[in-house]
Order: structure tokens, then C-alpha cells, then sequence
């Protein structure tokens, strides 16, 4: 006999994750396509690179700001509130670009609105599908949703060159985008739905409590609370060592290729796409072999460690072989290869990590937070140091070698993940109990 709480929960769960995809659609469509607009723009508005970059960047510091906003609406409110938002000024951000005449409307479209929308989105995907899938199967699910970011590089950046090519002007390149966004964000919308909770459902994927007892009800954590402990912090630490290694290989590699290792641009060109191509598939695979790892040490903050163990440890390893790159082109292609599957365990290891210490129910503004923290520093720290260390050094290898150094912080904070913490109720409880004996 069938169970109609199981099927619903098996409905709305795909729901919310089908959901996320788009929306991790829109936001790397974002952060992509304006390296393919950068030029036309600023050809047409007579601006240097640093006045046409200065929306990207502002988008990004907007973009961990409004993360942590979208956090608190999102742990009060739900999804959906979240995704009507970002649908209306994600497009808004897109359409009134292409509508610029000013300095100033460039970056109130650009990079006030995209960011708002962008931060919003990479913050609520990534909690929906938490509250909906833990234990043994949050990873899986989550690498679906996330299999979004890479095919939205891809297929943007596929029409967007063409477009170009036949003579589209950047403008009407934009306009559409707007379009595009509301539409994909619209469908978001109407498929995003609340916690399991306010369905009188649970979350799938739990994992046994110890010797068959019922699990303990979540505490709800203020942020006070959740940041005076290590666990939340030393996640933070893995990730933004690791996002700031990331912006610099993203930012400088196709250079590195070009420059220092004469590749004409074709070829450098393809080379990057393998990380987009790869990551459509590793996305899923790593999340199904992270649930795997859960299920196989029975405790989900040690399967959860040991996955951020190794994100850093593929990142060490690609960037060594890009130094390898001269003696073989197929090395510079296993590289990317190993950049996409780093890329498919840190950015939904580490939501997995806090939720499985700090639950579900205040997590929104918890890692609303901590993605202000990462975001606001990790990828201008990366993306600024790129262009640092070539103007000192003459060449793209110094930022490849740290890269690596950063990698390498990274593992080392994963490694000093706690497995255990003690929310302030059983520490006070707990008390007692050590002053006896």
C-alpha cells in the first residue's frame, strides 16, 4: 500500500530542487555573461576597463549583502518571497542595462539590482533544498540543483557568442536576458515551496539516532549563539580560502594559457569550457558519492568533513598540474577535469557541514551570514590579487602558486572541523553533571 506522505514529500522535495536549478541558472548566467559583454560595452560607452567592471564589482559586494538579508526572510517567510524578488530586479538588473546612458544607471541596474538578486538566489537555493534533504541525501539532491550553474555558463555563453557574431548588439543582448530571467525565475516561483514542515513532512534522508531513539528536536540558534562557536567559523575558513583560490584560477587561467604558455585563444577558449562541460556531470556524481560517504561513516558532519577534505585536496592537485601544463596539453585537460569536481563538493559541502551541526530551522540566517563573510571577501581577494601579482611579477604562474597555498588553507581548516557541538541548552544541562564528577 502506497504512503501518501512519502509521495509528497518525494513531489515537493523534486519540486524545490527543480526550483534551485533554475536558479542557480540565473545566477551563474550572470556572473558569466559579462565577461562576453565587457568589450562591446565598453567599446560603445567610451569607458576604460575599470569603469565597465566597476558594476560587476559592485554587483558582487551587493551580492554578499543581500545574502545575508535573504537569509532572515528566508528562515521567516519561505522560498517563495525570495524568488518573487529576485525575479522582478534580476530582470530589472539585465533589461536596464541594456538601457544605459550613465555611469550612474549602470550601476543602480548592474550592480544594485543584479545583486541584490544574485545574493538572494545562491543563498535560497542552497537552504531550500537543505531543509528538504539531509543525512544521505542532501548532497545527492543538491548536486542536481546545482548541475544549473554550469549548463547556465554553457548555454548563455553559447547564444550570447553567436548573437555577437551576427552583429546583435550588446544592448538587445541584455534586454533579453531580462526577459529570460523573469521567465525562468517566474517558473521558480511557482514550483518553490516552504520546509517540510509547514507540510507536515520531514525532511528526507535522516540519519538513525543512536540505539533506535526518536531524534532530538532542532534548537533554534540566534546568531549570537551559532557564531561564538568553531564549527560555523572553521567552515567559513575552508570555503573562503578555497573561493578565493577559485576566482584566481577562474580570473587568470585562460591568461596563464595564453600568455605563459603561448596557446592561441581557440584552444584556451575549449580548455575552459571542459570545466563548464565536466561540471554538468560531476555536479550530480559527487553529491551521490558525498551521501555515500555519509552512509557509509553513519555520522553526517564526519562524512560531511571528510568531503571537505578533499574539495582542497582536487584543488592542490589541478593546480600542480597546470604547473605541469608545458609537458603535455592533456595534463592542462585533466586539470580542468579536477577543478570541475572540486567545484561540485565545496560550495554545497560546507551548507552541508553547518546544517548538520546547527539543523534546519535557523540555518537561513546562519549561513546568510557566513555567505556575507565569504562572498564579501573570498572573490574580491582572488580576483584583485590576480591582477596584483601579474603587474609585479610579469606572468600568471604567481597566482596559480597561490592558488595553491590557498588550497592548501583550506584542507587545514577542513581538517579542524569539530564533529560534535553542544548547543547552549545541553552545555547548561551538561554542567551539572561535569561539576560532579
Amino acid at each position: 500500500m502506497s504512503n501518501p506522505d512519502a509521495a509528497k514529500q518525494r513531489l515537493y522535495g523534486h519540486l524545490v530542487v527543480a526550483a534551485s536549478f533554475l536558479a542557480v541558472f540565473v545566477l551563474f548566467g550572470y556572473r558569466s555573461t559579462f565577461a562576453i559583454l565587457k568589450d562591446p560595452m565598453l567599446k560603445d560607452m567610451g569607458w576604460t576597463n575599470a569603469q565597465t567592471t566597476i558594476g560587476y564589482s559592485i554587483m558582487m559586494t551587493i551580492y554578499a549583502i543581500s545574502a545575508f538579508f535573504c537569509g532572515m526572510i528566508l528562515d521567516k517567510w519561505g522560498t517563495k518571497p525570495v524568488f518573487a524578488i529576485s525575479a522582478v530586479l534580476g530582470a530589472l538588473g539585465f533589461y536596464v542595462t541594456g538601457q544605459i546612458t550613465s555611469m550612474p544607471a549602470y550601476i543602480l541596474a548592474y550592480g544594485l539590482f543584479g545583486g541584490i538578486a544574485t545574493g538572494m538566489l545562491w543563498v535560497t537555493s542552497t537552504i531550500s533544498v537543505r531543509k528538504w534533504y539531509v543525512g544521505k541525501s542532501y548532497a545527492t539532491m543538491w548536486g542536481f540543483a546545482f548541475a544549473g550553474a554550469p549548463l547556465g555558463q554553457l548555454i548563455l555563453t553559447y547564444f550570447i557568442k553567436n548573437a555577437l557574431s551576427e552583429g546583435t548588439s550588446w544592448r538587445s543582448i541584455y534586454e533579453g536576458l531580462g526577459y529570460t530571467t523573469f521567465v525562468v525565475l517566474a517558473i521558480a516561483f511557482f514550483l518553490a515551496k516552504r520546509g517540510p514542515e509547514s507540510y507536515g513532512l520531514h525532511a528526507d534522508g535522516a540519519m538513525p539516532a543512536a540505539g533506535g531513539a526518536a531524534p532530538a528536536k532542532e534548537y533554534e540558534w540566534t546568531i549570537g549563539q551559532a557564531f561564538s562557536s568553531y564549527p560555523i567559523w572553521g567552515a567559513i575558513l575552508t570555503f573562503v580560502f578555497s573561493v578565493l583560490a577559485e576566482f584566481l584560477v577562474w580570473t587568470q587561467v585562460v591568461s596563464y594559457w595564453r600568455v605563459d604558455l603561448g596557446m592561441d585563444i581557440s584552444t584556451a577558449s575549449y580548455m575552459y569550457m571542459v570545466i563548464g562541460v565536466v561540471g554538468i556531470f560531476s555536479m550530480p556524481i559527487m553529491g551521490i558519492v558525498a551521501d555515500y560517504t555519509v552512509k557509509v561513516t553513519g555520522y553526517e558532519p564526519l562524512g560531511r568533513k571528510r568531503m571537505l577534505q578533499l574539495g582542497p585536496s582536487i584543488g592542490i592537485v589541478a593546480c600542480v598540474l597546470l604547473f605541469l601544463q608545458r609537458q603535455s596539453l592533456w595534463i592542462g585537460v585533466v586539470s580542468c577535469v579536477l577543478f570541475a569536481v572540486y567545484w561540485a563538493i565545496v560550495p554545497g559541502g560546507v551548507v552541508g557541514y553547518s546544517g548538520s551541526l546547527y539543523g534546519r530551522k535557523t540555518l537561513g540566517k546562519i549561513w546568510g551570514l557566513a555567505t556575507l563573510i565569504v562572498m564579501g571577501t573570498g572573490p574580491f581577494t582572488g580576483s584583485f590579487l590576480g591582477g596584483y601579482l601579474k603587474d609585479v611579477t610579469g606572468s600568471y604562474t604567481a597566482s596559480l602558486a597561490v592558488a595553491l597555498v590557498s588550497f592548501l588553507l583550506s584542507l587545514i581548516f577542513a581538517t579542524s572541523l569539530p564533529l560534535r557541538l553542544l548547543n547552549p541548552e545541553e552545555r547548561r544541562l551538561a554542567a551539572p553533571a561535569a561539576a560532579t564528577t
